[in-house]
């Protein structure tokens, strides 16, 4: 029986470059997802909870650098990260070794009974690292939702305010409070309410739709502010600097830095909500030091920890202190083995500067989904930072314009990448957004390769319907 060929022509025994002792090479052996797969997804479908949900029904025996392989010996180009989280890889050996001389030591006593050196120095870092030269102190947790209900809290605590401000198009977590923040209904709230009070979304700034320069949509949502809730009442205004689940919407310039000037002339608080733009995703540390924000609180999750759950608040001092001893906290949050990670993931990223590594990876990736919009008019826009960058898909000739959304082709597409062994992640408002949250360290090999892929899966789904 012949073998079966991968994508670049070789037999499964090729010696392709490996990253953490796995070959960073496409490798298609079965259909996806493979009867392994299958007989686990059956075995799914018996306990776990129909309300989870998986995009892409293979499932996972190892990854590593760009590679997931799945457990019948397929291997996928992975251009997602697990939604930004494996920034540094999935097993960088600066993680794995920090995890395993911690797991050795202990694994738990949770820092509010019996603390530790690890949570102070992930907090020490922190410090250094996030917008801003003011003294600083950090409270962590264990996911985004949470790091964003807790900055909520330390900031009406501190300013004596109730009001909320969250934005058009804004993805906050699946929390009852984060939930009020969050603006799309499916599959984040649709049957989950009521939600908490006192939370009020304004519009954003999101070029491509509005048309408007960074100055006239802030007029704009601070007008709508001022009259409908009241800047006296204003605790906090919380953004993502550039929306995620959203649809990877990138502010005008001059956005983000005219509502931190309201906010701090009326004594509200900006909270940079960096769960998925922070930790060199966009090219620098933060997405807010690209316009020289400095928020007074910084949430964070994802790619902190290089895939073990840890998220944090770091704000100003006196905001952070504001809160009584016992008012912040949780038992797991800080846990010491993903401290060890979070330690082990920023020396990576500062060994191998992955914030130039996320640049190199915005010029490629630009300039070749360039090309395919020069040729496929259904690429309304392409946008995004470093290693965040995103196509919105449109129907030029749809019922609503020339910008029409076009979320059958975005789906078609994506599955398309996916049988043929690339994962990508669909977002959006509308759910006609493809983006693309490659590992930092991938290979510019393997992500011409995924890139590749996506070309010819788009030709040949426009030409079927030309």
């Amino acid at each position: 029986m012949t073998e079966p060929l991968t994508s670049t022509g070789t037999t499964p025994e090729s010696s392709a470059a490996a990253v953490d002792g796995l070959p960073q090479e496409r490798r298609l052996v079965t259909e996806l997802p493979g009867p392994r797969s299958r007989e686990l997804t059956a075995r799914r479908q018996r306990v776990v909870a129909g309300g989870v949900s998986s995009m892409l029904p293979v499932y996972v025996q190892r990854a590593g650098g760009g590679i997931i392989e799945d457990v019948d010996g397929n291997r996928l180009i992975d251009l997602g990260s697990g939604i930004a989280v494996t920034s540094v890889g999935n097993s960088a050996p600066a993680v794995v070794a920090g995890v395993t001389e911690q797991v050795a030591a202990f694994t738990h006593t949770c820092f509010m009974i019996a603390p530790y050196e690890g949570y102070v120095q992930v907090c020490e870092e922190l410090a250094a690292l996030t917008p801003g030269s003011h003294a600083k102190k950090t409270a962590l947790f264990n996911s985004g939702a949470e790091a964003v209900e807790n900055a909520i809290k330390v900031a009406r605590h501190a300013t004596g305010r109730t009001a909320v401000i969250a934005f058009d198009h804004a993805y906050h977590g699946r929390t009852s409070l984060t939930m009020a923040l969050t603006a799309k209904n499916m599959p984040y709230k649709q049957g989950f309410g009521p939600f908490p009070a006192d939370v009020y979304r304004v519009p954003g700034s999101y070029p491509y739709r509005d048309g408007l320069d960074g100055a006239a949509a802030a007029a704009r949502a601070i007008d709508m502010i001022n009259v409908q809730v009241g800047a006296q009442n204003v605790a906090a205004v919380i953004i993502e600097p550039i929306q995620g689940e959203g649809g990877f919407i990138e502010p005008a310039p001059g956005f983000l830095p005219a509502i931190v000037e309201w906010a701090r002339a009326n004594g509200a608080l900006f909270i940079a909500d960096e769960v998925q733009t922070g930790f060199c995703r966009t090219g620098d540390w933060f997405a807010s030091d690209a316009e020289g924000v400095v928020p007074d609180l910084v949430t964070m999750a994802k790619g902190i920890a290089g895939g073990l759950p840890l998220a944090a608040v770091t704000g100003r001092a006196e905001l952070m202190d504001a809160v009584h001893p016992g008012g912040l906290g949780g038992t797991y949050g800080g846990n010491p083995v993903a401290c060890a990670a979070a330690l082990g993931a920023i020396e990576t990223m500062r060994e191998q500067d992955l914030r130039g590594a996320a640049h190199r990876i915005e010029e490629q990736m630009v300039r070749r989904l360039r090309e395919m919009q020069a040729v496929h008019p259904e690429i309304g826009d392409i946008r995004g930072r470093g290693g965040m960058i995103a196509v919105e898909l449109i129907d030029p000739d749809g019922a609503q314009g020339p910008q029409t959304p076009n979320p059958v082709l975005t789906g078609a597409l994506a599955r398309a990448c996916h049988a043929e062994g690339v994962v990508v992640l669909t977002a959006g408002t509308w759910g006609n957004v493809l983006r693309f949250l490659p590992p930092l360290v991938i290979s510019p090999e393997l992500l011409d390769e995924g890139l590749d892929v996506l070309s010819g899966a788009l030709d040949r789904l426009t030409a079927a319907t030309a």
